[in-house]
């Protein structure tokens, strides 16, 4: 196993992605890194459950594993976006979790309020709206300043049952039905649930079928929080007008990847999976920190929150994902992360951001008390910034990990959702839990809705 590990892409120029975990290593920072011999069992450890990803590819049993594949549902997705778009200026996506969060970390990639400046078609594209927390105030204030004749709603909700979810669809159907505009609610709501199944009819399929509102299938073998490469997450990114069979070009990157891999150390997100949980269990670094140096990658590390919380958080197991944003969070958590207790492990995500935004004046940098920044761009210090931090992290005797994109595109942000899936699933297996249950969870729903059952 090396310290550092590319991700590629056969024909391309460069790899899609490169890992290094020098810096988690005992040979780097120490006592708080993991040592060769702790590295080789905790992969060895893997081998079985590699093997048994690569049985389930090979079978078809894990169809998340195979969603990169597919290109039937994305012709079927592209339509019903065109259709709903006829005469829209705003999209409006109703869902929360996983049925939210891939969506948004795809639709930033491309810009979801903000037209291209140079790319007429974004120009010209309905914006989107994501309301993925409910919230009364928040959802009335949308409803009464939206002009609903030329809003378009997309309802996602894997069960068809989501609280939340049903009742900003019975509120904005609502909204419809006063403004008169009941007899447009067909051709201006969409909706994404399961398939129907003999004798049960799901909330929102009763509601789709009472107002004549096409459904589109989610797949049902796939959870929400892992839904992010199906039509759930891809709806936003077309709305947005992304090249989705790029995003799961690159994620079939990932899974050519593992297919070939003989041994987990050959294999990236095994790797990942290792060091996270070989940190957690033998170094006690129980804080798992997504850092991403890229605005347009602020909702990835929302979406990685979820999937690592709620795949692993069971029994006892799992770490605690943080999310944050670099260079922001420098001046917000960094102290903490260098200087505070010994249990945070960072993942630092970084993009080739040298020479680019605005170049600085010189005299007016000079004036600024920041002469080194005369003449140099806002990407220079950008980049500057995300590889000073790692090495400061590594001369405190801090875990960190460094994620480095060829280019930030459809292609490799595939690559990346995929890849967390997979390290996530495998990481897992290390700790002896169901990455795709969430007990807990559930039980939470199920109080919610006695006490809005026994409550006036």
């Amino acid at each position: 196993m090396a310290a550092f590990a590319d991700l590629s892409q056969p024909g391309d120029d460069g790899p899609l992605l490169r890992q290094s975990i020098e810096g988690c290593l005992s040979a780097q920072i120490g006592a708080g890194g993991l040592a060769p011999d702790e590295m080789t069992v905790l992969l060895s450890e893997l081998e079985t459950p590699l093997s048994n990803l690569q049985r389930a590819y090979r079978d078809g049993t894990l169809p998340h594993l195979r969603i990169a594949e597919e290109t039937r549902d994305l012709d079927d997705a592209e339509a019903a976006m065109a259709r709903l778009c006829e005469g829209a200026r705003t999209i409006v996506f109703l869902g929360t979790g996983g049925s939210s969060l891939g969506g948004e970390t795809l639709a930033q990639l491309s810009g979801w309020n903000i037209p291209g400046a140079s790319d007429p078609a974004k120009r010209s594209r309905p914006r989107t709206r994501f309301y993925s927390n409910l919230d009364g105030s928040t959802l009335a204030g949308a409803l009464a300043t939206l002009d609903l004749a030329t809003t378009r709603f997309v309802v996602t909700s894997k069960s068809g049952g989501t609280p939340e979810t049903l009742s900003q669809a019975v509120a904005a159907l609502g909204a419809m039905r006063r403004a008169g505009l009941e007899t447009h609610i067909p051709r201006q709501f969409l909706a994404i649930s399961d398939p129907a199944t003999a004798g049960k009819t799901s909330g929102l399929r009763a509601l789709a079928g009472r107002f004549g509102i096409p459904v589109l299938d989610h797949p049902p073998g796939i959870g929400g929080r892992f839904s992010v490469l199906s039509i759930v997450g891809l709806m936003p990114a077309i709305a947005r007008g992304l090249d989705v069979r790029a995003v799961r070009q690159g994620a079939n990157a990932v899974i050519r990847s593992m297919m070939v891999a003989k041994h987990p150390g050959d294999f990236t997100p095994a790797v990942g999976a290792a060091v996270a949980v070989g940190l957690a269990r033998l170094r006690g670094v129980r804080v798992n920190v997504m850092m991403p140096y890229a605005d347009r990658l602020a909702r990835f590390g929302a979406w990685y929150v979820q999937l690592w919380a709620e795949s692993l958080g069971k029994g006892g197991a799992g770490t605690t994902p943080v999310a944050c944003l670099g260079p922001l969070d420098q001046h917000s958590q960094l102290q903490l992360f260098m200087d505070g207790p010994p249990e945070h492990y960072l993942t630092i995500i970084r993009t080739a951001t040298g020479g680019q935004g605005p170049v600085l004046d010189a005299d007016l940098a000079t004036t600024a008390g920041i002469g080194f920044m005369g003449d140099r761009s806002i990407g220079d210090l950008v980049a500057a910034q995300s590889h000073a931090v790692p090495e400061a992290l590594m001369r405190a005797g801090r875990p960190v990990r460094t994620i480095d994109l060829e280019k930030l595109d459809p292609t490799t942000l595939g690559a990346l959702l995929m890849g967390a899936m997979i390290e996530t699933i495998l990481a897992a297996r290390l700790f002896g839990v169901d990455a795709f249950d969430q007990p807990a969870v559930e039980l939470a729903k199920t109080l919610t809705r006695e006490r809005l059952s026994t409550t006036g």
